[in-house]
């Protein structure tokens, strides 16, 4: 399998870098030992240049593979991250090419003491990832598929984990259909409960307001009943006593009949 062209050139601007660094040393170096330095300036000069169209080749080639998804997106973060780092170097290096980061002087306390010579700072620092320090190009793409692999088995995982969950909502929304119409089916039987109540209490409220009508008549009529019958009594009675002041003797005789019905002939 071929390398892939964006590590290979990463390598190549790595190297571009370092031998910067290293030129930048060598001409701070004859600059203290009153050497000429033109020629290592000029060399210098056109390595910045170098290292600048191949940071620009890297932003291309990264912007190509995110745009038509050769790589994931976590390795094209990790791909961004090393560029960028590629970038504040490249500013270091020309800052420390410009001088505008000139060495520190030594301290005065090792010159009156005659101190050993501070060894220069390197200005290119290499940090390279504890994840891909020491591998080869085959070995990075072998660790970028199995962490391909492993994303791929995760969202296989979630995929099937929504698959459930989307079939327990579905469930879950018919089962409260069916309880919906439930309660709807309840609440149509208890309205219809409610007027049945109402019907029957209108029923008995009549009821008892007839049935107490009914006891007014009741008593009304005995009443008139009782008044009825003391008025025969007397009317009896007093039919008795003009049967007896004409003579009439006797309830069986005609005298006695014709008094009771409408008392004698005039």
């Amino acid at each position: 399998m071929a390398p892939d062209p964006w590590f290979s050139t990463y390598d190549s601007t790595c190297q571009i870098a370092q031998e910067i660094a290293e030129k930048i040393q060598q001409r701070n170096q004859y600059e203290r030992n009153g050497e000429n330095t033109t020629k290592l300036t000029v060399t210098i000069r056109a390595l910045l240049q170098k290292l600048k169209e191949k940071i620009a080749l890297l932003k291309d080639l990264l912007l190509r593979a995110v745009s038509t998804h050769q790589i994931t997106q976590l390795e094209g973060d990790r791909r961004q991250n090393l560029l960028d780092d590629l970038v504040t170097r490249e500013r270091l290096l020309l800052a420390s090419f410009k001088k505008e980061g000139a060495e520190p002087e030594p301290i005065r306390s090792s010159l009156m003491t005659g101190g050993a010579k501070r060894a220069v700072p390197n200005p290119w620092l290499f940090e390279e990832p504890e994840e891909t320090r020491g591998l080869g190009f085959d070995e990075i793409r072998q660790q970028q598929q199995k962490i391909i692999q492993e994303q791929d088995a995760g969202l296989d995982a979630l995929s099937s984990i929504i698959s459930r969950q989307k079939q327990m909502g579905q469930e879950i929304g018919n089962e409260l259909d069916e309880q919906n119409e439930i309660i709807d089916d309840l609440a149509n039987l208890v309205e219809n409960t409610n007027e049945k109540l109402r019907t029957e209490t209108r029923r008995v409220t009549l009821v008892d307001r007839k049935s107490t009508s009914c006891d007014y008549m009741q008593q009304a009529f005995r009443r008139g009943g009782h008044r009825s019958t003391t008025n025969d009594a007397e009317r009896r009675d007093d039919t008795g006593d003009r049967v007896a002041a004409r003579g009439y003797r006797g309830r069986g005789s005609l005298a006695y009949q014709l008094v009771a019905v409408g008392g004698p002939p005039a």
